[in-house]
């Protein structure tokens, strides 16, 4: 007997070390694009009339779908792990599926906006980019580096939930085990908040 209930302790203060190892990573990634969002903010005092300008050449409307398909995703994520706490498997790999291909229609959505910027010329290093005024220069560099670091944590955060899909189809990942999808949850709403700080940072306030 005592040797179970020192099992079961071990095992529960390993969910408590990997939750909190979690939010210790998720700690370092808000210190990572907080110091962007005051460099933005600074740049942005400074230059107001040309990031009025550049900010007018940005789509809102995609911006607003990039918007709800991340807030829905965060929705079916979060479905996914109550569905799996309740030892409904087939929903909850259902749901991360769906998580899953809402992260990479975000991504061809960003991919499609960038592509137009880009054949507009409106890229770092551009003849068009070069003959800006300084203010709208800092603008579009502050939004590749933004979104394109974003970006980067969608590809990873859909990455991660494709491995712990494929953790829950061979059991790794049960309902008395799904410490590693509440992580993974954890990721991806980081990613999401992150964008709901860029959308109106660069769509909205002009």
């Amino acid at each position: 007997m005592i040797s179970q209930d020192n099992t079961a302790v071990h095992a529960h203060r390993d969910d408590i070390g990997s939750r909190m190892g979690m939010w210790l990573f998720l700690f370092t990634e808000l210190l990572l694009f907080g110091g962007l969002f005051f460099l933005y903010s600074v740049y942005r005092f400074l230059h107001q009339a040309d990031f009025h300008v550049a900010a007018k050449e940005l789509d809102i409307i995609i911006g607003t779908f990039n918007t709800a398909i991340l807030l829905t995703s965060s929705l079916t994520m979060a479905m996914s792990i109550t569905a799996m706490s309740r030892d409904n498997k087939k929903l909850s790999i259902s749901l991360q599926v769906v998580t899953i291909l809402l992260g990479i229609s975000f991504l061809i959505n960003k991919y499609f906006e960038w592509m137009t910027h880009i054949n507009h010329g409106i890229y770092p290093g551009s003849n068009d980019y070069l003959s800006m005024d300084s203010g709208r220069r800092l603008f579009f560099a502050l939004y590749y580096v933004m979104t394109g670091l974003h970006a980067l944590h969608v590809i990873v955060g859909t990455v991660l939930i494709g491995i712990m899909t494929r953790f829950t189809v061979k059991n790794v990942i049960t309902h008395d085990s799904y410490v590693k999808l509440e992580a993974a949850g954890l990721y991806w709403h980081l990613v999401d908040i992150i964008w709901i700080f860029l959308f109106p940072l660069f769509y909205l306030i002009t």
